[in-house]
C-alpha cells in the first residue's frame, strides 16, 4: 500500500483553506457515511483504508483515510476532497458535492478507525 510514506508528511493547507473546522456537528457524519458510500468506497474501501476494489489497482494507492485523518485538521480533509490531488486518481469534487456535503464527508472521515 504506498500511501503510508506520504501519509507521514502532509503537504502544507494553501491560504484559501488553512484553518477552517467543519461548521457542522458530529450528526453530519450520518449524512457524510451515505455520500462517502456513493462516492469514495470504490476507491477508498468501505473504512476508508484505501483497500477499495477499483482502488487496488490505482498507483499511487488511495490514501489510508483514518490514518490520515488522525494527523491531519478538517482544513486539509476539506481542501484535499474540495480540490483532489494533481498526480493521483484522487478527483476534485469541488462543483460535485456541495460545500456542505464535502464538510459531511469529513465528518464522516473522522468516524473511520
Amino acid at each position: 500500500g504506498g500511501g503510508s510514506d506520504a501519509v507521514a508528511t502532509p503537504a502544507p493547507v494553501p491560504a484559501e483553506f488553512a484553518g477552517q473546522t467543519n461548521p457542522l456537528g458530529a450528526d453530519a457524519a450520518t449524512a457524510g457515511a451515505e455520500i462517502f458510500k456513493n462516492n469514495c468506497v470504490a476507491c477508498h474501501g468501505e473504512q476508508g483504508h484505501g483497500d477499495g476494489p477499483a482502488g487496488i489497482a490505482l498507483d499511487p494507492h488511495p490514501k489510508n483515510l483514518p490514518e490520515l485523518a488522525s494527523i491531519v485538521g478538517d482544513d486539509h480533509l476539506f481542501w484535499r476532497v474540495s480540490t483532489g490531488k494533481v498526480g493521483t486518481s484522487m478527483v476534485a469534487w469541488k462543483g460535485i458535492l456541495t460545500d456542505e456535503q464535502i464538510w459531511q464527508v469529513v465528518a464522516f472521515i473522522r468516524t473511520l478507525k
